[in-house]
């Protein structure tokens, strides 16, 4: 009866994996390729000002259905470069370490992904009524600051995580 019992769970178990099924995109007018879950689409501009209320929103979201978990990209105003990377991964860190005191950070640093310096901050924000996952990652494209952002609700970062990883590795500056 227990075996029967551990066959039962680690079918459950195995069946419950979802398959998250990612494609290349060439955005912001083919300066950019990142790979997007296939079944996300740019998020409505309804929702954007719902979700995003501030002026600082991102430039464009792709989400999923729900709205519930999104890729958001926003190339700033910032002038930046490849030199500036590790200042700005700094500063970013003490930013949300003021705003987010109580976040936990799973981690932080700048790696080199396809020949580009790429900073990132890995952590766990609180919301109103939630936990979010937040993967930021970003670079220099045009002497501008680019910020990517992959954010899920805590109860869904074990599944999406490595999603989220292959797609700040996807990043390419063309």
């Amino acid at each position: 009866m227990k075996y029967f019992g551990l066959v039962l769970l680690t079918l459950v178990l195995v069946s419950a994996t979802v398959n998250i099924e990612l494609e290349k995109r060439s955005l912001l007018n083919n300066r950019l390729e990142l790979k997007i879950p296939k079944d996300f689409q740019i998020m409505s501009e309804e929702m954007l000002n719902t979700k995003y209320p501030s002026a600082n929103r991102p430039k464009m979201v792709y989400t999923n259905k729900t709205g519930g978990i999104n890729v958001a990209l926003n190339l700033t105003e910032s002038q930046a470069s490849q030199s500036q990377i590790d200042s700005y991964k700094d500063y970013l860190v003490q930013t949300f370490e003021s705003v987010y005191p109580s976040a936990e950070w799973k981690s932080s640093g700048v790696t080199t992904i396809n020949g580009r310096k790429i900073g990132y901050l890995e952590l766990v924000t609180p919301a109103i009524d939630a936990e979010i996952y937040n993967l930021i990652f970003f670079t220099d494209l045009d002497g501008k600051l680019l910020l990517c952002t992959f954010n899920c609700t805590v109860d869904s970062m074990n599944e999406w995580s490595p999603a989220a990883k292959e797609i700040m590795h996807s990043l390419r500056v063309k």
